[in-house]
């Protein structure tokens, strides 16, 4: 059930929107356990086929790469990375939001106008 609501939150998220030119997500390379990877593995076949099926561009961020570029440290912790966030005029609610506001900010850096 979790794979059908990504894709229909995916759905949704281009619905509200002028239409989404590409989405980059975290990549992760290392798991906790199987079912970690398991499921990391169901969102990432559901997100690439849902790209692939609207033709919009998707990549993958390694996490190291994400770190690095927002905090100067590929390994920065948690809260290094919400303390990044707060000294950016952000106010995350946890780590997952810090990160995601990295992962936009790396994107823009890349001259990419979607992002």
């Amino acid at each position: 059930m979790r794979f059908l609501k990504f894709k229909r939150f995916l759905s949704d998220t281009k619905a509200c929107t002028d239409g989404l030119d590409a989405v980059y997500f975290e990549e992760v390379r290392r798991h906790a356990g199987v079912d970690a990877a398991h499921a990391y593995g169901g969102f990432m076949a559901h997100l690439t086929a849902w790209c692939e099926h609207h033709e919009i561009p998707y990549q993958g961020v390694p996490v190291g790469t994400i770190k690095l570029s927002w905090t100067g440290r590929g390994n920065a912790n948690k809260k290094a990375m919400i303390e990044e966030a707060r000294s950016r005029q952000f106010n995350p609610q946890d780590d997952n939001e810090a990160d995601a506001l990295a992962l936009l900010d790396w994107a823009m850096s890349q001259g990419s106008e979607s992002a």
